[in-house]
């Protein structure tokens, strides 16, 4: 514990540099590793989208069919989801997820939040309420789009069992640090996750000066960067590999990728220490 509050002192209050230095020779050797699978790379429509004959949708190449957005963190003491898509059943078959001890939210759109039911399986498979750990505002969308689930006349077993927990600052879940970042999906503000080198920063279109701060000296950057073509409320190519050379990660992966992108066109013409995630795609980073 008294290793992860270093970390974020040394990230808030040192200079980029001094910071990478103390990483390497002092916190480093100590660190554990940890990992992320990414369940769903896709936008808001998925990839195919309905009724689209296009050469991406209609390819053969499973990196380019894309769920709705969902990583889990797979972390020293457990596993941590971030966000709930509509099709997290079938991303946890496919991906063979039988465990998750605590949810996090970045924000409440169907995408990143209509999977919640789904939940409940794993409150079967583990015999104990599901953590939600989301702003207030977000529990709030919850309560309300979700209120069968808080009534005492649905029976438990046809609904998910979940204890609510506002999230305002840094918790510590699974055996690591997890710090929630303001960022801007549009006017909407919505939250980033760092965990150690790893940062996830999905449905973006503007980063704050401050944040940008908190995301410096990462292993993996996973950021938004929605299509070709500027967009009112998410990062375009353009602007997300602008911001990856401003950030400066040792390597970069996008998500909430729409049909614009061939996984291996788009790949071969991309930075060096860039990439498209994928469904199922798996790197790990120190804690």
């Amino acid at each position: 514990m008294a290793r992860q509050v270093l970390i974020l002192w040394c990230r808030r209050f040192t200079p980029r540099l001094l910071f990478s230095f103390l990483h390497m020779w002092y916190i480093s050797p100590a660190m554990s590793k940890a990992s992320v699978t990414v369940l769903g790379s896709g936008t808001s429509h998925g990839v195919p989208m309905i009724g689209c004959r296009c050469a991406v949708c209609t390819s053969d190449d499973l990196r380019n069919q894309r769920a709705r957005p969902c990583v889990l963190l797979e972390l020293p003491e457990g596993n941590v989801l971030i966000d709930t898509p509509p099709e997290l059943r079938l991303q946890c078959i496919r991906f063979g997820v039988e465990r998750v001890d605590a949810v996090l939210y970045t924000h409440a759109h169907a995408d990143h939040l209509f999977g919640l039911d789904d939940i409940r399986r794993f409150n079967e498979l583990q015999g104990r309420e599901m953590p939600i750990y989301a702003e207030r505002e977000v529990l709030d969308t919850i309560r309300r789009a979700f209120a069968y689930v808080f009534m005492p006349t649905q029976a438990a077993g046809g609904k998910p069992q979940l204890s609510l927990y506002p999230l305002d600052g840094p918790i510590e879940l699974c055996g690591a640090q997890i710090e929630p970042l303001r960022v801007y999906h549009g006017q909407l503000p919505i939250l980033a996750f760092r965990v150690g080198g790893f940062a996830y920063v999905t449905d973006v279109s503007a980063i704050p000066p401050e944040t940008e701060e908190r995301l410096q000296g990462l292993e993996w950057l996973f950021l938004d960067a929605v299509r070709y073509e500027p967009h009112p409320t998410h990062y375009c190519m353009e602007q997300a590999i602008e911001v990856v050379r401003r950030l400066k990660p040792r390597r970069a992966a996008f998500v909430h990728l729409s049909h614009d992108y061939d996984h291996e066109a788009t790949n071969a013409h991309l930075p060096e220490g860039m990439e498209l995630a994928y469904d199922g795609m798996r790197v790990t980073f120190s804690l």
